[in-house]
Order: C-alpha cells, then structure tokens, then sequence
C-alpha cells in the first residue's frame, strides 16, 4: 500500500474509534500499535498522550504534535421521559451536530446509540420548531431503547458523566474528497503515521531526533502543555482553517502566522514558508483568528520552545468536515523536507 492510501485508509480507521476529549485510550492504543510496527519505541505521559521518538544523525530533539481526541459530549442528566441532556466537550455550534447519530459509553464499558435533536424537533408537532434556540438546555439526546422514564434509563447503567461521541460519517469520493467528522485533527495523526511508515520502509534518518507528541485534550485546551523537556521547537500539524479572508484551501498546507494565542516563532515559521518554496510544496500562510493549538498549549504551559503550525486546509471545520487527499500530501511533504530525512 503506498503512503497516500495508507494515510486514508488510517484516517478512515481513526475517525471510526470514539474519542471525545479524555476519552481516548482505545484510539491511542491504535496509534501506539502501528507506530511500533514501524518499529519506532512509545511511551505515556501521566496524562495519556503518547510519545513517539525517532532517532535521528544529531542529538538535538526537536517536535511535532497532533491530537486524537475530537468534540463530543457528556451527559448532564436523565430527563422524566428517557430523553439525555448533555453538556459539550469542546467548542461547537449546536447547528452542527443538529440530528447527528451518537454513541453513548457507560463507565460499565457498555454503548448505546442515539440521535442528537432539539427539543422541538419537528415542523408537525411543534410551533417553534424553526425557532428554538439552539442551546445546550434546548438539546437532547434520544436514546434507541425502550425507555419512558428516568428510572429506566439508569436501569440501563446510563448516567450522569458518560461520555457521547459523534457517528463520523466517513466518505471518500472519487475525486480524492474525504468527507469525515473528527477530521481534525485526525487527519493530521495519519499523516505522521503515513510518514513513520515511510520513513521505516526507505530507511529514512531525521537530521534531529524528534519526538512526536499525540495529545488527548487539545479540543479543551490543554493537550500539549506539559512536553518533554529536551524538545527545543514544537510543531503542531492540525486542520488549517478555510472561510471568509482566509487563505486556506483543501488541497494545499497552511503555514500559520498567527491565531488567537498570538503569533508564532518568525524564524520557524519562515523556515517553513522558504522549505514550501524551495520542494515546490502547494502551501499558504494564513492568520487564524479562532483557533489555538497544542504549541499554545505548550506556550500557555511555560515550555521553552520555538513554536509553528501547519496542516492540510480542512471545510467547515468542527462540523461536517471536508479535506482532499492533495492537502494531505502537501501536508506530508512539508514535514519530510522541515525533518531532512536522508
């Protein structure tokens, strides 16, 4: 399998494992098991993310994250009529997950299905349906169960403090398109592993030993704020944002600038921007105005690190997510030229 299809395929495998914020060890344990069959060693922070270390010809060690966990739920309460109120596990509009099929984890190990629904959920039934506020009070989680009460819902072994995930509806078209949630950043995540396998196949040595970061909480802010300390330079490969006077674009890698955090290292990231240049790497540099990353995390976290983003661009990001397989390639290339692989 070449690396291309091998990063779909992977991508497809990732975005199928559930993996809300902190609820992410069966997918970790995926990405574990496929980076050592490359034949590179792992280890855990206290925290659950995974280090991934790659030797390299000099001894400094630089770098790279990306995050498994994706945007998800909890459940709040058990409504009088079996319904669930649910509380939002990272930042997203109600509108996208709006009518979205869910699973429900109990601490038991046990999954039940469900549909995401506002409150008033149809035009024949409710008035303000068209209307409603589309609010965490306003939205519920109907469960595939028998169930007409809260009793019987808690007989289900169904409670406050279980975790929802989101169905990702994985499709990959023709022309190259890959339609998925959860796409950010797990995308991202199956790029480093296209790049481990490549890298293990051809023999490949970085120029620097690098340390590849995948977090567990980078969707509530926190993911990569504790690092190695040896690491000098961090980036995180992510989604690149796309909409309004943006620069972004599915088929290309972004090389961000600045996102809310603040800027990122100049030297870095203009090292980044001559690479793109000098490899002929489909790229754009662009500002991200709601956006942080786990080099803010790190930063946030007092790590003395130089700092960069990049990632291939993905459509209507923390909704139903788009990116093309060019992006992703664009994407790889970029990391192969910043690590000097010879």
């Amino acid at each position: 399998m070449n690396t291309l299809d091998y990063i779909v395929k992977t991508t497809e495998r990732l975005v199928n494992i559930p993996s809300p914020s902190g609820f992410t060890k069966k997918v970790m344990d995926f990405v574990k098991e496929e980076a050592r069959a490359f034949g590179y060693a792992c280890s855990m922070s206290s925290k659950g993310g995974l280090i991934i270390r790659v030797d390299g010809r000099q001894e400094e060690t630089i770098g790279l994250s990306a995050h498994v966990d994706t945007l998800g739920a909890m459940v709040r309460s058990i409504n009088s009529d079996g319904t669930l109120q649910f509380t939002m596990v990272g930042g997203y509009t109600m509108h996208s997950v709006e009518g979205s099929y869910c699973k429900i984890h109990t601490r038991d190990g046990l999954v039940y299905t469900g549909t995401i629904l506002i409150k008033s959920s149809s035009v024949h039934s409710y008035d303000d349906a068209r209307t409603m506020e589309r609010t965490e009070k306003n939205m519920i989680v109907r469960i595939d169960e028998i169930v007409h009460s809260k009793e019987e819902v808690l007989a289900l072994g169904i409670n406050s403090g279980d975790y929802i995930s989101f169905d990702a509806d994985f499709e990959y078209t023709k022309k190259g398109f890959i339609k998925s949630r959860h796409l950010d950043d797990k995308a991202s995540v199956a790029v480093l592993l296209g790049m481990l396998k490549e890298m293990s196949e051809s023999k490949k040595i970085p120029k620097k030993t690098v340390k590849i970061l995948i977090s567990n909480y980078e969707e509530v802010g926190f993911g990569a704020s504790w690092i190695p300390e040896d690491i000098s330079e961090l980036i995180a490969v992510d989604m690149g944002a796309i909409g309004d006077d943006l620069n972004g674009s599915e088929y290309k890698v972004s090389i961000c600038a600045k996102d809310s955090t603040g800027p990122y290292d100049y030297e870095l990231t203009s090292q980044l921007i001559s690479l793109a240049k000098e490899n002929q790497i489909d790229y754009v540099v662009d500002i991200f105005p709601n956006y942080g990353s786990d080099v803010s995390a790190a930063l946030r976290g007092g790590n003395n690190i130089r700092g960069a983003l990049i990632g291939q661009g993905v459509h209507s990001s923390h909704g139903m997510e788009r990116t093309h397989v060019k992006g992703l390639e664009n994407t790889l290339k970029l990391l192969k030229a910043y690590l000097d692989l010879r």
